[in-house]
């Protein structure tokens, strides 16, 4: 794991889920308790940070079920691309071309075109959900999970790991 990533393990109080009949007096549920953890990362001022080791750390030895990952910032998103060929480039380009770093934006609190670094929630989520299969992710050959983030006033992000057994 990188040394600019941190952990805190965190698991939910279990929640009273009624059966098909919604009953107030259903026992609870015996299976499928959700594990969550919050990573500490500093990616300064990396727009793409690749996160995919930390993921398939936190889905190893946990059988089959959904790993979800939620970026709880305002200014970031995670997305899947393949990084190392030259993606991470293209993506940043994309990105500003269409969202120029310009001051045109009515948000204009912090650093000059920050703006944008609220408007590129809406175009790169701040959450996705994998299938996870014998404890490992099912990413496709080339996919990589990446943490976005234009934002260079704040280098320090969470990203929140959810596992929900099948």
């Amino acid at each position: 794991m990188p040394e600019d990533v941190r952990t805190h393990r965190r698991r939910p109080k279990r929640r009273r889920r009624p059966n098909s009949s919604c009953s107030p007096n259903a026992p609870e549920s015996d299976d499928g308790e959700m594990d969550s953890d919050v990573i500490q990362l500093h990616n300064g001022t990396r727009l793409v940070t690749d996160i995919t080791e930390v993921i398939l750390k936190f889905c190893r030895d946990r059988g089959d079920g959904l790993c979800h990952v939620f970026v709880p910032h305002a200014t970031a998103g995670v997305a899947l691309i393949e990084t190392g060929s030259g993606s991470e480039s293209d993506l940043e380009d994309a990105i500003e071309r269409l969202l120029p770093r310009e001051d045109l934006y009515r948000h204009r609190h912090g650093s000059r075109g920050h703006g944008r670094d609220h408007v590129l929630p809406a175009f790169i989520s701040p959450a996705l959900t994998l299938p996870v299969l014998g404890g490992r992710p099912t990413l496709g050959t080339w996919q990589s999970v990446v943490l976005v983030d234009t934002n260079a006033d704040n280098p320090d992000r969470k990203v929140r790991l959810s596992f929900l057994p099948a």
